[in-house]
């Protein structure tokens, strides 16, 4: 049995990066800064290097008591043992996923903007669910736009809510203030000129909220 993660703060998505080294020495600086969890993602790797890089991941995330969740491909998340995996609207059953993963994995689902989506994703096994784009985003420049209230509303699923898309420190107190348990971000992490700084000015973000329980647990 794995251990209840904590979801306040800084949710870390890896980005595109061939150099697997590389990719594990800008990691390792934004766990050490802080990140609550990460997300292994590369869009452009071949799979025998996507689950090279996941594997270096693992023990990487492990050290710090932080959990190392796979975007796209359970199968892949499932073989390493990695600690959940994240789907989008086309990568895959929900349902399915649950069944294969083990019960004390995290599953999360992409909800863009739809509340309703949100709620299938959870009766179907989700664990998290997350919305957005919020604000323009490089990563997905056409994604579809969410709004802040979304977060507020979505808190009667029970469930932690992940808020993408955009989000620099300056705009994110709008969506931790409603509800917003993480924050996920990519190049404004991975992309700035000290990425373990903007890791930092991200959980801060989370300083005048109170943490909530771990996920897994309840009052």
């Amino acid at each position: 049995m794995k251990p209840p993660w904590p979801a306040h703060g800084l949710y870390a998505i890896t980005p595109d990066e061939i150099d697997s080294a590389r990719l594990v020495s800008r990691a390792q600086d934004v766990l050490d800064a802080g990140a609550a969890w990460l997300q292994y993602r590369n869009k452009t790797a071949s799979a025998r290097d996507r689950r090279e890089q996941a594997l270096a991941l693992l023990p990487l995330c492990h050290a710090r008591g932080v959990p190392l969740i796979v975007n796209d491909d359970w199968r892949l998340a499932a073989e390493i043992g990695a600690d959940g995996v994240h789907l989008g609207e086309d990568d895959g059953d929900i349902a399915a996923a649950r069944a294969a993963l083990p019960a004390d994995a995290l599953l999360g689902a992409s909800c863009y903007d739809d509340l309703a989506l949100a709620r299938r994703a959870v009766a179907a096994g989700a664990s998290y669910v997350a919305f957005g784009a919020f604000f323009p985003s490089p990563t997905k420049p056409g994604a579809r736009r969410a709004s802040p209230a979304l977060l507020a509303a979505a808190a009667s699923l029970g469930v932690p809510r992940v808020a993408i898309g955009g989000i620099t420190p300056d705009n994110a107190s709008s969506l931790v203030d409603a509800g917003a348990d993480l924050l996920a971000v990519i190049s404004g992490v991975f992309d700035a000129p000290d990425p373990a700084a903007a890791a930092r000015a991200y959980r801060a973000c989370f300083d005048r909220t109170p943490s909530p329980l771990p996920h897994g647990t309840t009052p």
